[in-house]
C-alpha cells in the first residue's frame, strides 16, 4: 500500500517527536559517549553492520516493529519480545503451534496482517523497523531505511536480502553469504545490538548441532539426489538461488540444489530449465492460496513436467514459509528434509 501523500496532524506530531527525541537506531554522534553510559550499561555505544553500512547504538532499541515470519522469530528465539512494538505478518504465514516462542506471538502486538507501511511504524512509535528488501523494504511501497530515516527511525535490513548488485549494477539481486551464515550473522549482529550476545551465541551453537546431527545421517556414498525449491507460480515458477534459505537446506540435508548456480536469493526462472536439470525432488513452499496441495496438484498435471523424475516418482516434499525463509525454524527444516532425502536415490 503506498504512503498517503498527506498525513494528519497526530502522524505529524508523531513525526516531529521522534526527530526531536532520537531512538536506539539512531546514529550516536562523535563524542556524545557519555550519554551512553548513563543508561547504565558500559556496553553502549556498540558499532554494527548491516549489509554494508555502518550504525552506532547509543542504547538497545525499545519499540522495534519487524515485518514478516521469520524476522519476527529472530527477534522472539533471542528473548526480545520486551524491546518490540509490534510485528507486521499476513495470517497465512502464521503457523505458531510448535514453536518454542508461540507465547512471545500472544504477548506482543500484531500490528496488520498486510504489508508493513510508514503509518504503521509511525503509529507504533517504533525506533527500528527490522525488515529486509522484498521482505518489506522496497521502492515501490516507499518503505526503505533512507524514508524512514526522514522520520527518525532506524532500520536493520534481513542480512539474507541485501542486495548484492550482480544484475548489471541495478541492486535488486539480494544475497551477500550462504543462507545459514545470513542467520547466524544477524543473531550474533542483533545479539550486539540488544546486549543479549550470550543468548545469540548459545543459539548459535544449537543450530549449528542440530544442523550437524542430520549432516551426520547423510549417506557418504553415492550420488546426492537433486532438488527443486518450487515457491509458486505457472507461466514462470518462483525458486531458490544459493543465497535464500533453500540452498544451505537442501544442501546440508544432503540433496544437490539444482538452482545453486543463481547468483540471488529468491527468483524466477523458466520451466525449461526445471526440465533441462531434471530434479529429482520437488519441495514445495507451503503458504496461503495455493496451497501445498493445489501446487502439487498442478506439478503433476503440468505437461512439460511429465518426464521429470520427480514427478514420475511423486518425490514431492513440503515445508512451511517459515521454514524456508531465513528463521531460526531453518535447522529443524535441514533435519527434516534430511530424512525424506534418505530414502530417495540420486540419478
Amino acid at each position: 500500500m503506498r504512503t498517503r501523500r498527506h498525513r494528519s496532524a497526530a502522524l505529524l506530531t508523531a513525526l516531529t517527536l521522534a526527530a526531536l527525541t532520537g531512538c536506539g537506531a539512531q546514529v550516536a554522534e562523535e563524542g556524545k559517549g557519555d550519554s551512553a553510559k548513563a543508561s547504565g550499561s558500559g556496553h553502549y555505544p556498540v558499532t554494527i553492520e548491516n549489509c554494508g553500512t555502518k550504525t552506532t547504538y547509543a542504547k538497545a532499541p525499545r519499540r522495534v516493529v519487524t515485518n514478516d515470519v521469520g524476522i519476527a522469530d529472530i527477534m522472539f528465539a533471542l528473548g526480545l519480545e520486551d524491546h518490540m512494538a509490534g510485528y507486521v505478518m499476513p495470517e497465512y504465514r502464521g503457523k505458531l503451534d510448535a514453536v518454542a516462542w508461540k507465547d512471545a506471538y500472544g504477548k506482543v502486538p500484531w500490528l496488520s496482517k498486510k504489508a508493513i507501511t510508514k503509518e504503521i511504524a509511525l503509529d507504533a512509535k517504533a525506533d527500528l523497523v527490522f525488515a529486509g528488501w522484498n521482505y518489506g523494504f522496497g521502492e515501490d511501497s516507499d518503505v526503505t531505511p533512507a524514508s524512514l530515516k526522514k522520520l527518525g527511525i532506524g532500520s536493520y535490513v534481513l542480512t539474507e536480502s541485501c542486495r548484492n548488485g550482480s544484475d548489471g549494477g541495478q541492486g535488486s539481486a539480494r544475497g551477500v553469504m550462504p543462507p545459514l551464515d545470513a542467520l547466524y550473522t544477524d543473531l550474533k549482529t542483533l545479539g550486539k545490538i540488544f546486549d543479549v550476545e550470550d543468548r545469540a551465541d548459545a543459539l548459535i551453537a544449537t543450530y549449528r548441532k542440530q544442523i550437524a546431527d542430520a549432516q551426520a545421517k547423510v549417506p557418504k556414498d553415492g550420488a546426492r539426489p537433486t532438488v527443486f525449491l518450487y515457491d509458486g507460480g505457472q507461466d514462470k515458477p518462483m525458486t531458490s538461488g544459493r543465497f535464500a534459505g533453500p540452498h544451505d537446506i537442501i544442501t546440508k540435508a544432503g540433496g544437490d540444489h539444482v538452482m545453486k548456480d543463481l547468483d540471488d536469493s529468491w527468483t524466477t526462472v523458466g520451466w525449461e530449465s526445471v526440465v533441462e536439470r531434471d530434479p529429482d525432488v520437488i519441495v514445495i513452499n507451503d503458504y496461503g492460496t495455493p496451497t501445498a496441495a493445489q501446487k502439487k496438484a498442478f506439478l503433476k498435471s503440468y505437461g512439460p513436467l511429465k518426464n521429470v523424475s520427480a514427478i514420475k516418482n511423486d518425490r514431492i516434499f513440503v515445508l512451511d514459509y517459515a521454514d524456508l525463509v531465513e528463521s531460526p525454524r531453518n535447522p529443524a527444516a535441514v533435519a527434516a528434509l534430511s530424512g525424506y532425502l534418505r530414502n530417495v536415490g540420486g540419478h
